[in-house]
């Protein structure tokens, strides 16, 4: 609490500050204030046309709090000084108007529009200086845009001309803008594909557009032809470009970073082939054939294809033990292309440690973990990973530990039984194995132990991130204590099938998607997630065809003398990024989540079942201490029963950036979990259409962050506006907060 009241105290004496933006702007000159965009062109974004000003103000935060300015301007005027020096470093000098970078931003402005189509636009500036601040306007006014009448394509070849015309996939399309970013666009696809086919002698640069602008209503028709030096060349010219390839050989060289050539006179080289594929290697060889090869899209006997060659940088590059590659090509008989494809090594083997701290609502958490990592555990790019674990909990008078520890091997190839070489190959995904074993020790309660084992297969395509798991199996001893069974089981307090001791065999399907575009960080993005599981399954058809008894105890399935959970499970997330600017976004979440038990199994496995509140979820409350529905918490210090089977988050989040690495943060959360079935010992958690939304929790708060690029440090606090349960007071509505209605959040990275 002292913590947030110095960042208080802090952030008011910056706010202070920013109010005095002109106290380091020199005699004569003016602080860029704003900078407006007026246009009545409704085709090209406002957010898009100021990415084309060279010179835009202070960043502000909230709209009007210039925090990075507040924070340069608490330095004095002495630049020798330290604690000058380090504001200064902290915080962000004024942006003094220059008059030379205005008229660059109108003339790029002009540019765009014409760019666009609007071939007589003109960019006016106006600029307002009063009080040593600077106001500069832009008017961008412009007559009606020209527009793409007709499209053709005269190009004397027919597989060139078949790309260009496939108006499934061009870019240009009658009506449209005579936008020149947008014919380039189409221009570089049309090669791309035209490469794609084999053309390996061909590029964009052969490509060249005409228009007649002379039709009336600014109507445009454009033609798509080769240069003109191309059809007048002599045929040979013309027919090294459309020269069709294919690969030949493929050559790997397994590199150091000393010179090629050198390496290839030594005597102390090895070779190794398999089919096409030839790799050249030091004779201590650090990365075996077989591991290239299937990581490398560029297959023999096919044709060049551009896409390809790309693919295999990726995955190469991805490979543990590759620095970095460089792909070539040397035509070595006619239409024939060797590929020359230099592997660089890199170290691979490294020690981590990780330290971990949690705080909510009196509730501690540490942890620490320990890890090797070597990335070519037996020379094919396999990845070995071993990490121990060990972490405290307590909350007066309660207090856990947890001893854990895992080993995984990700084969950087499709490990299966069944299945051709080449099918395999081509799959191009990797095989994960991971085994753990954890232990937990919470004196009074229980202590229980996990060990399981599974393997997943992992591949990416595009933008999506794939992940299947053909199973995992894991089974949880429970040694619960006596008096603690008395006094909460006997009562039913607690649902016991929580600590039984359980088989659990699953298989699931999980995925992602980002359309962030690192070349344009300041557009607006999406992502998701989702996963589906399904348990126990296999296990209770075995018992069907193998005609099982039912134990007598329970009337379930076992194997050997231990339940098996039966269950279906599934989670979707997504969040939208609103970009403002670079300092400034929304963020907007929705998370949900349903889990159902059926066959051999009456309750959801403990922890495969959802929470709500909590650092990453309503903030308002601590973690796991929302829910379910409107049901109504034991007096103890943690309640077992605040989860469910069915999970709504719903978040909205704004970030802004302050100053040095703070960040803040405003949001609003929203959710709660459900339980689908009634059960006894958790009343009015069961979910029902009629009175859901009642039950729906609210909460608000701000949030302070510290960005330090490798990892970033969360504070939170949550207030609770809506509470489902008025357990201490008669309203829900929480307008007059008091301290039992806070919550407090110390953790790592963004909450979504």
């Amino acid at each position: 609490m002292k913590q947030f009241i110095i960042y208080l105290i802090l952030i008011t004496v910056v706010l202070l500050q920013a109010c005095n933006a002109t106290k380091h702007v020199p005699d004569g000159q003016y602080l860029l204030n704003k900078a407006n965009i007026h246009t009545e062109i409704k085709d090209i974004p406002k957010d898009e046309l100021e990415d084309y000003l060279r010179q835009t103000p202070n960043t502000k935060v909230f709209g009007v709090l210039g925090m990075q300015l507040g924070i340069y301007n608490i330095a004095g005027k002495d630049t020798a000084s330290k604690w000058n020096k380090s504001f200064m470093r902290m915080g962000a000098a004024p942006v003094i108007f220059d008059e030379n970078l205005t008229a660059m931003s109108a003339s790029q402005l002009q540019k765009l529009f014409v760019n666009k189509g609007y071939i007589n636009a003109r960019v006016d500036t106006v600029v307002v200086r009063k009080n040593k601040k600077a106001t500069v306007n832009y008017y961008i006014r412009s007559n009606a845009p020209y527009l793409l009448r007709r499209y053709n394509v005269k190009i004397k070849n027919s597989t060139l001309t078949e790309v260009a015309t496939d108006t499934s996939r061009s870019l240009i399309r009658p009506g449209m803008l005579f936008d020149v970013d947008v014919l380039d666009a189409e221009r570089t696809r049309v090669a791309t594909v035209f490469r794609d086919k084999g053309y390996y002698n061909f590029n964009k640069e052969f490509l060249v557009y005409s228009a007649d602008s002379s039709l009336n209503a600014h109507k445009v028709d454009v033609n798509l032809d080769l240069r003109g030096y191309l059809k007048l060349a002599k045929d040979s010219v013309n027919a090294q470009i459309f020269k069709q390839y294919k690969v030949g050989r493929v050559i790997f060289y397994a590199n150091s970073e000393t010179n090629l050539t050198t390496d290839l006179q030594s005597a102390q080289i090895d070779t190794t082939r398999f089919r096409d594929f030839l790799l050249i290697s030091p004779s201590k060889k650090f990365i075996t054939l077989d591991a290239l090869v299937h990581n490398c899209y560029i297959d023999p006997h096919s044709l060049y294809n551009d896409a390809n060659v790309e693919k295999t940088y990726s995955a190469l590059n991805s490979l543990g033990p590759v620095k970095y590659v460089n792909i070539s090509f040397r035509e070595t008989a006619s239409n024939v292309l060797d590929c020359y494809i230099i592997i660089v090594p890199s170290k691979t083997i490294s020690l981590s440690t990780e330290v971990e701290g949690t705080y909510t609502d009196r509730y501690w958490g540490l942890g620490a973990k320990l890890g090797l990592v070597n990335k070519n555990a037996f020379k094919g790019a396999e990845t070995l990973t071993m990490q121990g674990r060990l972490a405290y909990e307590w909350q007066d008078p309660i207090w856990a530990q947890e001893l854990g520890a895992q080993i995984g091997l990700k084969f950087p190839r499709f490990i299966f039984p069944v299945g051709t070489y080449d099918f395999k190959r081509n799959i191009h995904a990797n095989t994960e194995f991971n085994t753990n074993l954890s232990y937990q020790f919470r004196p009074g309660e229980f202590t229980a132990s996990n060990v399981g084992a599974g393997t997943t297969y992992l591949w990416n395509k595009t933008k999506y991130h794939h992940s299947f798991e053909l199973f995992n199996l894991s089974y949880m001893n429970f040694d619960v204590d006596a008096d603690f069974k008395a006094r909460y089981f006997t009562t039913g307090l607690y649902n016991v099938h929580n600590y039984d001791s359980r088989f659990i065999l699953r298989a699931g399907y999980s995925g992602s998607f980002s359309n962030f575009n690192p070349n344009r960080p300041l557009r607006d993005y999406t992502t998701y997630r989702y996963s589906f599981e399904s348990a126990g399954n296999l296990l209770y058809g075995m018992s069907k065809l193998l005609k099982a008894t039912p134990s007598s105890d329970d009337g379930t399935y076992k194997l050997f003398g231990i339940r098996y959970s039966q269950y279906i499970r599934g989670e979707y997330n997504s969040s939208y990024y609103q970009i403002i600017d670079k300092n400034n976004r929304f963020v907007y979440h929705t998370g949900v989540g349903v889990g159902l038990p059926y066959g051999n199994a009456d309750v959801m496995p403990y922890e495969r079942r959802f929470y709500s509140g909590g650092a990453n979820s309503v903030r308002g409350w601590s973690e796991s201490k929302l829910g379910p529905g409107a049901y109504v918490r034991n007096n103890v210090a943690r309640d077992y029963n605040q989860v469910g089977d069915l999970k709504l988050d719903l978040n909205m989040e704004y970030r802004a950036k302050l100053f040095y690495v703070f960040e803040g943060a405003l949001f609003l959360d929203a959710g709660n979990v459900w339980t689908i079935k009634a059960y006894d010992e958790q009343p009015l958690g069961q979910f029902d259409i009629s009175t859901f939304v009642d039950q729906i929790a609210i909460a608000y708060g701000a949030g302070l962050r510290m960005d330090f690029s490798f990892f970033i440090a969360r504070l939170d606090l949550g207030v609770k506006l809506y509470d489902p349960v008025p357990t201490r007071r008669a309203l829900r509505w929480r307008t007059s907060p008091v301290w039992d209605d806070l919550a407090f959040h110390i953790a790592i990275g963004y909450p979504f």
